[in-house]
């Protein structure tokens, strides 16, 4: 992808050609399987096997109903140095479909937040920091200083320490306190909790390391803790801003053997919480001090569940009190009606500054709503991206592949032009989140009287075929893939797609 150049091209009616239908590698997958369908072989003409630059990509939104609009637009002439992003062109028109209904979005604004107040992500930076707000990091230093020297931590010296001289050793998350830079940052976070209050904030680090040792954290993290919770809390890629992104999928409670086996009673509750913070302690040593939540609310069980709401209660405390400024953004997606009811309940018991990080949107806006926040290749293909679970094997993309989103809007036609210089197989993925749209692929040789070829035929893709086409073609001569989705309905649609190319 980084090798491509752009061309912002829209074909004219002259340029027509004949059409053939021929070989084309189609593998279908969603999530975990893959099908694969056989069609018709013919072989393309050949072309010299001399270097050529990389492909390149154009998207349009073509016309077909409404000739007049139709304007060609220069070709940009880009040298193999040149290396650009792909660049999007829309016109909106009638699409070659119609809608056999209106479809009117739901609207979810009058009863989903989208959001409750804003503040800005600070940076961890000494450099960064105001005159006031350096001056409160130094106070607090200084007082955190005193504390370890006169041993108001709390923490018992070890037998060799003389205990009326040696200072105080403390450890938070891994990092000694004002051993290295490392505890600036640790007491940054205590400090814009508390808003730079300097005492409130020794005060709530005091409490919290009280806490730690109450707790036993420090021995937690070893603990071979059992539980069967791997599907309702996991980390999974990063975020636009490079924060690792944790999941907590609560509908997986809809399974009563696994909703009894976990808040059944008090003991078992408590035991979902020392998993919970074992998980926390572990992520944050391996993954830094920074990191993104996304719930997924999805089939979640309601308010009838008084368990799993006292332990929530209890967790979004305990999480607030002692670790302090650990999540950059919360997003709630697949947000039911109920949970701003139940939202009245945990509100009061949060911060303004920890309500400001909270993000809410319901079913139909989940995937654009993340998409904000997270690159579609880093999004789980449940959520509407194109990354599959690390367990499963996906040979052609990973992580490191980026995708590129477009909107369709409307009754209109999309269009990805892939243009190819050398032979190659060429592999794509795509998928529209909730479908509901036509798609085909075919490939345009640049030789004036060759055939097009069919690689896909169109296809009503419905909301509930497989979520994401991946498909291959092998180019054996000079042209350009194009990829179309047809929008009918009257929404707006997400087109995600990714394509890598193999030489031959």
């Amino acid at each position: 992808m980084a090798d491509e150049s752009i061309t912002t091209t829209l074909p004219s009616p002259e340029e027509s050609k004949p059409t053939l239908e021929v070989s084309a590698r189609e593998t279908e997958t969603a999530v975990t399987t893959s099908t694969p369908e056989t069609q018709t072989t013919a072989a393309n003409p050949e072309v010299t096997p001399e270097e050529h630059p990389p492909p390149k990509v154009t998207e349009t939104a073509v016309t077909t109903s409404t000739p007049e609009t139709e304007t060609a637009a220069a070709q940009l002439e880009v040298t193999p140095e040149e290396h650009q992003q792909p660049k999007v062109t829309e016109t909106e028109t009638a699409s070659t479909e119609t809608s056999q209904k209106e479809e009117a979005a739901e609207d979810e604004t009058t009863r989903i937040p989208q959001n409750l107040g804003s503040f800005k992500e600070e940076s961890s930076n000494l450099s960064d920091l105001s005159d006031s707000e350096n001056k409160s990091l130094n106070e607090l230093k200084h007082l955190v200083r005193d504390a370890l020297d006169n041993h108001q931590f709390g923490s018992v010296p070890k037998p060799e320490e003389d205990a009326a001289n040696a200072p105080e050793e403390v450890t938070i998350w891994g990092v000694p306190l004002l051993e290295d830079d490392r505890s600036d940052v640790v007491l940054l976070k205590f400090l814009r909790a508390r808003d730079f209050k300097v005492k409130d904030s020794l005060t709530m680090l005091k409490n919290t390391i009280k806490w730690r040792r109450d707790f036993k954290i420090d021995e937690l993290v070893d603990e071979d803790l059992v539980d069967d919770l791997d599907k309702v809390v996991f980390m999974h890629g990063h975020d636009r801003e490079g924060h690792p992104v944790c999941y907590n999928v609560y509908g997986e409670f809809q399974n009563k053997e696994l909703y009894n086996k976990t808040f059944s009673d008090e003991e078992k509750r408590k035991h979902f919480l020392r998993t919970r913070i074992q998980f926390l302690e572990r992520s944050i040593r391996k993954l830094d001090f920074s990191s993104g939540g996304i719930n997924d609310m999805k089939n979640s069980p309601g308010l009838g569940k008084k368990e799993l709401r006292s332990a929530t209660k209890q967790a979004v405390q305990l999480l607030q009190d002692n670790y302090p400024e650990f999540v950059f953004k919360q997003a709630f997606i697949n947000v039911p009606w109920w949970y701003l009811v139940f939202y009245t309940v945990i509100g009061p018991f949060m911060t303004p500054r920890s309500k400001s990080k909270l993000v809410f949107a319901g079913p139909s806006r989940s995937a654009e709503t993340l998409f904000k926040y997270i690159s579609p290749e880093q999004v789980p293909v449940q959520y509407g991206g194109l990354s599959v679970d690390p367990c499963d094997c996906n040979p052609d993309f990973s992580l490191d592949d980026p995708a590129s989103e477009v909107t369709v809007k409307p009754g209109t036609k999309q269009t990805v032009e892939i243009i190819i210089y050398e032979k190659c197989e060429i592999v794509w993925e795509i998928r529209v989140i909730g479908w509901e749209v036509s798609y085909k692929a075919e490939f345009v040789p640049e030789e004036k009287d060759a055939y097009t070829v069919v690689v896909q035929k169109p296809r009503k893709m419905k909301p509930a075929d497989e979520p994401v086409l991946t498909q291959s073609f092998k180019v054996n001569e000079l042209g350009k893939v194009l990829l179309t989705v047809d929008n009918p309905t009257s929404k707006k649609k997400k087109l995600v797609y990714r394509f890598n190319v193999k030489p031959l």
